[in-house]
């Protein structure tokens, strides 16, 4: 009797240990570099930088915006990219501003743009309008399968937001509508729309939903419902597909529960050149 006592407790001061571990990963945030080089890409031979940050998750969320600025306000930022999932309570949307005003401290030359994911489709009428308007007065363009075209340099960049994949809400022809030419940045939470993508021209897609699996130990099999590219071993970081760049971000909140196993929160500099 005591020794299988002794051994419960032993589990479960190991089972804790894991939790805290766990929990702590969730404030170690990776800060990634990646650049990316395309022979048809040239905004008047110079490079633009692309601050890229996704899930972030604000029930789940280790990073105040003030260890958020503090993480991003060393480097120039031509760009900022926020690829969905904000939240899903409305609760959650007042702290959206703190956030929103720590990244557009950075002073990002060419503006801050976001495409909204399957957790912010959570929220219904009212309240998502609110989520959205939190946004755009924030200085955040928000992009439902539609585009812009800002001048860079003299060229044509195009930023083009495809609306959330796994609920049915996007809509690739409709994002493309009157876009023709210049360098097109592609925006979308659920980079499984890749797939369907073959024969529309992107130069780079940036995208999240995965979070490397977020407890990825020993293998994320929990995502193998999400979609092809969690079968073909596509679920963070940078990869091709028809020749095509496309980069799947490890988020920087949680969902769920608020652990990280085998996997980081991201932040994520993308240069293009």
């Amino acid at each position: 009797m005591k020794m299988a006592l002794f051994f419960t407790l032993i589990l479960f001061s190991v089972f804790c240990y894991i939790i805290y571990k766990a929990n702590k990963n969730t404030k170690n945030v990776t800060i990634n570099s990646i650049s990316v080089s395309r022979p048809n890409i040239s905004v008047s031979g110079d490079n633009i930088k692309i601050l890229h940050i996704s899930d972030m998750h604000l029930e789940n969320i280790s990073v105040s915006p003030d260890e958020l600025f503090k993480m991003i306000s060393k480097q120039p930022v031509d760009l900022i990219a926020l690829t969905g999932d904000f939240l899903d309570r409305k609760r959650s949307i007042p702290k959206l501003a703190g956030y929103l005003h720590a990244l557009n401290k950075t002073n990002p030359k060419h503006g801050m743009y976001a495409v909204f994911g399957n957790h912010d489709y959570v929220l219904k009428g009212h309240n998502f309008e609110t989520l959205k308007n939190t946004l755009e007065e924030n200085g955040c363009k928000t992009l439902q399968n539609e585009h812009v075209s800002i001048q860079v340099n003299g060229e044509k960049l195009n930023i083009i937001g495809i609306d959330n994949y796994s609920t049915r809400h996007s809509d690739v022809k409709k994002a493309y509508e009157g876009v023709f030419e210049g360098c097109n940045l592609v925006l979308t939470h659920d980079p499984n729309i890749v797939l369907e993508m073959e024969n529309i021209p992107f130069d780079y897609l940036l995208s999240g939903h995965f979070h490397g699996g977020q407890i990825h130990w020993p293998k994320p099999y929990h995502l193998i419902k999400m979609g092809k590219l969690v079968r073909m071993k596509m679920v963070k970081g940078l990869h091709y597909h028809s020749g095509k760049p496309f980069y799947i971000s490890e988020g920087l909140g949680q969902t769920g529960v608020n652990i990280r196993i085998g996997s980081r929160p991201e932040i994520t500099y993308h240069e293009i050149s």
